[in-house]
């Protein structure tokens, strides 16, 4: 049996904020409807890979590439990044004051269709999938009508991270410490969606250190970050050990990992 060509290529990559390089050399494969967890220490690089990967101006990528169904991502706009396929999350989804939030998400939405040569979606039918999406995620229905995160607590502000990703349908999705902020039953659905989307062919890249979470997701990979490096690879058993002994691990070559 052929294996597919991986979804995303990342190779040889190196980030800098400022003068700092906070990722030397990162290079790994996710697969089509694949799911990879990212872990490490505060500081390890997890989030600067995200905001690297959407086009984030504060995160150069100095070298190597980011091929996202082979094309390369690093020359993009972040919209254009978007219109390829990527989703990535925030840790923190900042407020979008005197912007509705049903505005914001079909605005989105329909750029990804004109993009695509797909016809727009009027304001009756988006809004009709918006509200089963929301009920199904557990966000109140009122919170569409209302400026994006203005007043929403932090677990209303990450399940609606989660209406955006159920709506856009991405080809790939990098999650943010998702969890943070949830609830039981808000982590139940970010496994029920991220479970629906993979069926459908979405891969994932989800930074989390929470086991049960992790445990749910069955991922097929987990990559430890180590000072800007991916110094661990493994499966479910890697991140258990990491729940078990914390980050303090001996050193190890860095790899190329495929997912």
């Amino acid at each position: 049996m052929t294996t597919p060509n991986p979804l995303l290529q990342v190779r040889d990559l190196r980030v800098a904020v400022g003068e700092r390089t906070v990722l030397h050399s990162v290079s790994f494969d996710v697969q089509p409807g694949s799911l990879v967890v990212l872990m490490g220490a505060n500081g390890s690089g997890k989030s600067t890979l995200g905001m690297a990967l959407a086009g984030h101006p504060r995160y150069h990528a100095t070298a190597g590439q980011a091929l996202l169904a082979g094309q390369d991502l690093l020359p993009l706009p972040a919209h254009e990044r978007a219109h390829a396929g990527l989703f990535v999350s925030f840790q923190a989804p900042p407020d979008v004051p005197g912007v509705k939030n049903n505005l914001f998400i079909r605005t989105a939405l329909n750029a990804q269709h004109e993009a695509r040569g797909q016809q727009p979606l009027d304001a009756f039918d988006f809004l009709a999938s918006a509200k089963q999406a929301a009920k199904e995620l557990g966000l109140p229905e009122t919170l569409l009508g209302r400026p994006v995160n203005e007043g929403f607590s932090g677990g209303e502000r990450k399940r609606n991270e989660l209406l955006q990703l159920a709506l856009l349908q991405p080809r790939l999705a990098l999650l943010d410490e998702i969890d943070s902020g949830l609830d039981v039953d808000g982590v139940r659905a970010v496994v029920a969606l991220v479970q629906r989307l993979r069926s459908a062919g979405t891969a994932f890249i989800v930074v989390s250190h929470y086991l049960q979470m992790i445990e749910q997701l069955q991922p097929d990979t987990v990559l430890r970050l180590d000072q800007g490096c991916i110094a661990e690879s493994g499966g479910l058993e890697l991140a258990r050990s990491i729940a078990r002994t914390g980050f303090a691990r001996p050193p190890l070559q860095t790899l190329g990992v495929e997912a």
